[in-house]
């Protein structure tokens, strides 16, 4: 399980580097957007992702990875919607949601060293393509939950598909590590 910790950490360092970048580049101009339109980007990265899986053609060649750490930054970006509710306009610094972005991403970190060990790390067995599979599922509840109002009955709510894309394209990130540094 250190190794996964360790491993963790380094996708997650690189997801937040891109994370960073952009926040320079256009600051948090996302505040605009409804939990709904979050959901749709994350559906966008899962769905291009699956189809280059099922496909094997990669046309605008932009790679794999490069959606999975999409996923990630828009499963926090959607937390911070969540949970900060939406804008009409950008209203909040980059420093702060680079602030909550690490916030949430040790929230998500938690939660899956307590799933790990209470699942046996049965997701370095999985094949890629599940984990995708899951992420769109999570998706698909997400839009289920948002035409409830954002009420569940008994199920867990948005915020906890989002830490579970995010926890999913991690795992993803580490097994596509985890083969270029076998070979």
């Amino acid at each position: 399980m250190n190794n996964t910790s360790n491993e963790y950490d380094q996708v997650v360092a690189k997801c937040r580097h891109i994370y960073v970048l952009k926040m320079k580049d256009y600051g948090p101009s996302w505040r605009i957007m409804r939990p709904q339109t979050v959901n749709d980007q994350l559906f966008i990265k899962a769905k291009r992702i699956r189809e280059i899986e099922t496909t094997g053609v990669n046309l605008v060649g932009e790679s794999i990875e490069g959606e999975l750490m999409a996923i990630v930054n828009y499963s926090i970006i959607g937390l911070i919607q969540l949970r900060h509710g939406y804008a009409d306009g950008v209203d909040m610094s980059a420093e702060r949601a680079t602030e909550l972005y690490d916030e949430y991403m040790h929230e998500a970190k938690e939660l899956m060293l307590r799933k790990n060990h209470d699942y046996g790390e049965a997701w370095r067995e999985m094949f890629g393509s599940s984990l995708t599979d899951i992420i769109l599922t999570k998706i698909n509840r997400n839009k289920s939950i948002a035409s409830h109002d954002n009420k569940t009955l008994i199920s867990e709510g948005a915020d906890g598909n989002l830490f579970d894309m995010l926890n999913y394209a991690v795992f993803y990130l580490i097994q596509k590590m985890e083969k270029e540094n076998q070979q």
